[in-house]
């Protein structure tokens, strides 16, 4: 069902004197997010309106919509009271701004105790045999050390105007519940799992629109991840998707390698965690592509 708005019988309420206004009393219908009733009572409001007892255009102040009845499991069940005001003014408070966007892709660290592949290998003469640490990275006696390395990390900020309607309590407590999450559908070109909400930070002038910038961070996805445990490849460790904020770990074990016969530290298991919480980002309001 499609989200639908409808104004009420009781539309318009008129009122007279000073503070002078015109407002339309509407049901939206169809959705059970906030967001989205907005959206559907903005597109629905023309942006003059015509006083029906002066005749003269009267322009668009603001429009609210406060929850009459929700169902999350249900959207077409979901009814929202939405209001539509109109004043006698030189100019309307603007419903939205330029967009603005930006993007850095300077990377991040992670300490990685395995390597993609062991590309050389020395000893100090024929007499030695080289035990084979499959790829774990600055192994001692006690421990495998690892290093730091970059890793493909990408950094961006939206910039958007939002009506004053918009950004209310219920909104800004969204954005906070959704901080430190990781997007549940795929978003912005990304897929689940792969960018990060850092943060948002907006203000406003007066009555007129936020501005709100949000701030986040991406990890592209890996896949066929491989950890070998032994010189034969059949004894790999295989992971066929890791997400991008996933993290990835190897517990080592003593094992006696066959051909130096040498008491070595060798994966022996490995382990995807998860660290963050998934969230719905499309109730960011900003889109999801």
């Amino acid at each position: 069902m499609d989200v639908t708005v409808k104004e009420k019988p009781e539309s318009p309420r008129v009122t007279r004197g000073d503070d002078a206004s015109v407002e339309l009393l509407c049901r939206v219908r169809g959705t059970s997010g906030f967001l989205a009733a907005g959206d559907a009572l903005r597109a629905w409001a023309p942006d003059t309106y015509e006083d029906p007892d002066t005749g003269e255009d009267l322009l668009l102040k603001n429009f609210t919509v406060e929850a009459a009845f929700i169902d999350e499991t249900n959207a077409d069940a979901c009814l929202w009271d939405g209001t539509v005001k109109y004043v006698k003014e030189e100019k309307k408070t603007p419903e939205s701004g330029e967009s603005s966007f930006s993007f850095d892709t300077g990377g991040g660290s992670q300490h990685v105790t395995q390597s993609l592949d062991t590309i050389a290998e020395r000893g100090p003469g024929e007499a030695f045999t080289i035990p084979n640490f499959c790829g774990a990275i600055g192994v001692t006696r006690d421990n495998v050390e690892g290093v730091d390395i970059t890793t493909p990390v990408m950094y961006f900020q939206e910039t958007h105007q939002l009506p004053a309607a918009y950004v209310t309590e219920t909104y800004k407590n969204i954005l906070y519940n959704l901080t430190g999450k990781v997007n549940r559908h795929r978003f912005k070109g990304k897929p689940p799992g792969d960018v990060l909400f850092i943060r948002a930070c907006g203000s406003q002038r007066g009555a007129g629109p936020w501005e709100l910038t949000f701030h986040f961070s991406a990890k592209p996805w890996r896949s066929n991840v491989h950890i070998p445990t032994s010189d034969s490849p059949a004894d790999d460790i295989v992971f066929e998707r890791i997400e991008g904020w996933q993290y990835l770990w190897v517990w080592y074990n003593d094992v006696e390698d066959s051909a130096s016969k040498m008491l070595i530290k060798r994966p022996a298991a490995a382990y995807v965690e998860k660290l963050y919480e998934y969230g719905d980002f499309s109730l960011i309001g900003i889109g999801v592509t």
